[in-house]
């Protein structure tokens, strides 16, 4: 539903509503980020390969997070998206914890399937809510501002990981970072309002409804975006190398420079979660500045920016001091993360306005299976491989041989930018006139 600016709700309360959903996302991210930083700790305490570590992490996480984002996706077009932001905050919490009493590779495979289910209800119904309240010139900071929540989640995730998991192991860990979902989850719950209900006379009244398109005909429909297509291909591309490396770099610095998980707490926390807000923000602010009607100029952007961090990304694993290393992921985070308010704000443009969460989650669906799923699978399952003659430098091949797979994402959002502002014309005039009906049957029901 795209509301008229007056029925957008005031700019308090907008700040608000980004503000709550960033520590949403911000916890999503987390409990994934900590796992990377305890995978050497879960290998040696549960006796497993670098193979079963990749697959609980990767592909048995996404599946079915990829999977659930759908029917949760189609529910979000249609009801109400802060309930299930709210449902879906308390069943991750809740099993984030859990995952601290497994005793075997199995009973923490099955936890973290579920976890998986759990987080799939957060970034479509998100992103879709925050369309109705942004408009088209306004969605690229407010993307950018929501987005902070990734690289929050480092800070949220890696600083306080790696500390708790030095100090009273991997187990605990868990526990503690599972319990503050439960109270951001009741905070959205009482908070947080649904535009789709309008308040007329004291009394809160359910807008009127069109008949939902079905599965086939939204397919239909975003197959036919050219633009949306290659950044789909993108998605899927850039998830498969970025979630691949960044899932087992804390293991290459334990084992080929001998940190330990509370000095690499710190060291993540910096590069991501300090480097990630700013490159988000810089980001933000140079697309709304410069670029801010112009998506194509957005996407030739983030092109050549990816095509870089390619180069800087292979430096990381040749550099013999860590620090500098370091230096390195920082430039590689700025880069990374100030593409991000951009690419989601020309997503919720350039897709219809019923189609929002399900766009988002098929976009998911692709990125997690091919991305989250293989990518820490593929890097796991080579690192084993080149064991036997590399040793226990097998991941810092691996890893840098990975690095180049960032042109080939770049490649799809360069082709992406040629047609993406003829799209967004097209749903445009295609959405509008629906737009004012519904706004005035929601006024005469009300």
């Amino acid at each position: 539903m795209n509301l008229p600016d007056k029925a957008r709700g005031s700019r308090s309360y907008r700040r608000y509503l980004l503000t709550v959903l960033m520590f949403v996302l911000a916890f999503n991210f987390a409990d994934r980020l900590a796992l990377g930083v305890v995978l050497q700790d879960i290998k040696v305490d549960l006796h497993l390969s670098d193979t079963e570590l990749g697959f609980m992490s990767g592909i048995a996480f996404a599946l079915f997070y990829s999977l659930m984002g759908i029917p949760i996706a189609r529910w979000a077009d249609r009801g109400n998206r802060v309930a299930i932001i709210s449902l879906s905050v308390t069943i991750w919490s809740i099993l984030v914890v859990a995952c601290g009493f497994a005793r075997s590779f199995l009973q923490l495979l099955a936890i973290r399937i579920g976890v998986g289910i759990g987080e799939a209800g957060c970034v479509p119904p998100s992103l879709s809510l925050i369309s109705d309240y942004f408009n088209r010139a306004d969605r690229t900071s407010a993307s950018a501002t929501y987005m902070v929540g990734v690289p929050l989640s480092f800070l949220v995730g890696y600083f306080p990981a790696g500390w708790l998991n030095e100090a009273y192991g991997w187990r605990v860990t868990f526990m503690v970072l599972g319990l503050p979902g439960l109270g951001i989850a009741l905070l959205a719950w009482f908070t947080l309002k649904e535009p789709r209900m309008s308040v007329s006379a004291g009394r809160r009244v359910a807008t009127s409804m069109p008949r939902a398109a079905s599965l086939v005909e939204v397919y239909t429909t975003l197959w036919k975006l050219r633009s949306f297509r290659h950044i789909l291909f993108s998605y899927a591309v850039l998830f498969f190398f970025s979630n691949g490396i960044i899932q087992w770099q804390p293991t290459f610095f334990v084992r080929s420079h001998g940190l330990q998980t509370g000095e690499l707490g710190n060291w993540f926390s910096l590069t991501y979660g300090v480097g990630g807000i700013l490159g988000i923000y810089i980001g933000g602010r140079l697309a709304s500045r410069y670029a801010r009607h112009n998506e194509s100029l957005q996407l030739k952007a983030t092109s050549l920016i990816y095509a870089v961090l390619a180069a800087v990304s292979a430096a990381i694993y040749v550099t013999p001091n860590y620090r500098l290393a370091f230096a390195e992921i920082s430039v590689f985070t700025l880069g990374m993360y100030g593409t991000t308010g951009p690419l989601w704000a020309t997503i919720q443009s350039v897709v219809p306005e019923r189609t929002r969460a399900t766009a988002i989650a098929t976009l998911y669906l692709f990125a997690n299976l091919i991305g989250s799923g293989c990518g820490p699978l593929a890097i796991g399952a080579l690192s084993d491989f080149f064991t036997p003659w590399a040793g226990s430098e097998s991941l810092r091949y691996v890893l840098l041989a990975a690095s180049p797979g960032f042109l080939w994402g770049a490649w799809h959002l360069w082709r992406s930018s040629a047609s993406v502002l003829q799209d967004i014309d097209d749903v445009c005039r295609g959405s509008s006139q629906t737009a004012r009906s519904e706004y005035a049957m929601a006024v005469l029901d009300s």
